[in-house]
């Protein structure tokens, strides 16, 4: 697990990288550019993640001490809180594509190039933070039911507390996500 972690970071890392080096190049274009995104969704999606890996950790703490009914109810609320995420991400890329901002299309298109690639960042980095937040999920749930047919529990917790730390990792990448397209102007 934690050389496929490695792996990720890299993969982020790299477009982390990439982020800086435009910000850079196109300062202003970004800054006009960050002006457009959603703060209050954007925070209220932090503290939903957050959250979620609290009850993760959580989960993982009630298996190890055989706290079976316990450990499903705080996977159901990661799974639960990581959907909200994504609904929230949904409405706030539907808010932009409404307005034509979306990859190639005719009003970013219409922008400077620093904004073309603000957005093309921000829906590729927020695009797979989302797929990573939906596999994520998806293992989740598999642990659930793990989890009710007694694989997990307090002497077998090793695959819940693998994805307890894929899930952190998802969230990490996101305490970074934010600063970048909410915070920094």
């Amino acid at each position: 697990m934690w050389f496929f972690l490695f792996t990720e970071l890299l993969f982020f890392g790299g477009m982390f990288l990439l982020y800086s080096i435009y910000r850079y190049k196109f300062a202003a274009d970004f800054h006009r550019a960050a002006a457009d995104e959603n703060l209050v969704l954007g925070s209220v999606n932090t503290a939903i993640l957050l959250t979620s890996s609290l009850a993760m950790a959580l989960a993982v703490t009630a298996a190890r001490r055989g706290e079976t009914r316990r450990s499903i109810a705080f996977q159901l609320t990661t799974i639960g809180l990581g959907a909200i995420f994504l609904v929230i991400k949904g409405v706030e890329w539907a808010a932009k594509i409404g307005r034509g901002i979306y990859p190639n299309g005719p009003v970013l298109l219409g922008l400077k190039n620093g904004e073309i690639i603000f957005f093309g960042l921000y829906f590729t980095m927020t695009g797979l933070h989302a797929l990573h937040v939906l596999i994520g999920i998806t293992v989740i749930a598999f642990m659930v039911r793990y989890t009710k047919r007694g694989v997990i529990g307090p002497q077998r917790y090793s695959r819940l507390e693998n994805t307890g730390l894929y899930w952190h990792f998802v969230d990490i990448v996101w305490i970074y996500l934010f600063p970048l397209f909410y915070l920094i102007t």
